[in-house]
C-alpha cells in the first residue's frame, strides 16, 4: 500500500522560513518523480516543485530562489525548504508521487499525501 506523510507546516510571519518534510512508503517506491503540489481556498491546485530520486529538480516561476526541493533517497524522504515566504504561498501542501515530470507539471499523480497546512501571516 502507498502511504506519503508529510510534516512541517504551520504558522510564520512574511519573509519567514518553514521546512516540509514528506516520508514515502509502500508502492510509491516505483514512482520516480516526487513532488509538491498547492492548493488555497478559491484557488486551482498549482504545481510547486518536484524532483526525480537521482536529483534533477524542477520549480515553478513563482518559487523559484525562494524554495529548494531535495530527496534523501535512502529514507526515502523528499524535503521543501521554503524561504521569503509570502501571504500567496499559504495553502495547503500535499506531497506526491507520479512516474515522470510531465505528470508532475499536468497536475497527473499517482499518489498524494494527506497535506500539511502552511499559513503566512503577521
Amino acid at each position: 500500500q502507498a502511504q506519503l506523510v508529510e510534516s512541517g507546516g504551520g504558522l510564520v510571519q512574511p519573509g519567514g522560513s518553514l521546512r516540509l518534510s514528506c516520508r514515502a512508503s509502500g508502492r510509491t517506491f516505483n514512482r520516480r518523480v516526487m513532488g509538491w503540489f498547492r492548493q488555497a481556498p478559491g484557488r486551482e491546485r498549482e504545481f510547486v516543485a518536484a524532483i526525480s530520486w537521482s536529483g534533477t529538480a524542477e520549480y515553478a516561476d513563482a518559487v523559484k530562489g525562494r524554495f529548494t526541493i531535495s530527496a534523501d533517497n535512502a529514507n526515502k524522504t523528499v524535503y521543501l525548504q521554503m524561504s521569503s515566504l509570502r501571504s500567496e504561498d499559504m495553502g495547503v501542501y500535499y506531497c506526491n508521487a507520479a512516474a515522470d515530470f510531465n505528470q508532475q507539471r499536468s497536475g497527473q499523480y499517482d499518489y498524494w499525501g494527506q497535506g500539511t497546512q502552511v499559513t503566512v501571516s503577521s
